[in-house]
């Protein structure tokens, strides 16, 4: 399985492509929404981990336009925000899988 991870913490970033690497998945990070859109869709079959807090454009509206597409991938929402910050960014909408930094290898293993 390839993960796209749009995260603008580059230790974060990291951190997840490593542990991804490590239990044998390809991943590409992304510092933000913009440089993810300028690349190729991603398949169906792969996984986007996507921060809510991302500077320019928000990690919702990558969040969106990903349900939009005719086969969307899977897409993980992460996030180091309070509950009630969450609330305002989502503004209804929440994302099927939402996790909550710092994350643990269990929590993101099981969603995977």
């Amino acid at each position: 399985m390839f993960v796209h991870i749009v995260e603008d913490d580059p230790g974060v970033g990291d951190s997840l492509a490593l542990l991804l690497a490590q239990i044998g998945h390809e991943s590409r990070v992304y510092p933000d929404a913009e440089s993810f859109f300028e690349c190729h869709p991603p398949d169906p079959e792969d996984t986007v981990i996507v921060d809510l807090g991302l500077p320019g454009l928000s990690g919702m509206q990558v969040v969106r336009w990903l349900s939009g597409l005719k086969t969307p991938p899977k897409v993980i929402a992460i996030t180091g925000q309070p509950s009630r910050a969450i609330a305002e960014v989502v503004d209804g909408h929440l994302p099927a899988i939402l996790l909550r930094k710092p994350l643990t290898e269990e929590s993101l293993v099981s969603h995977l």
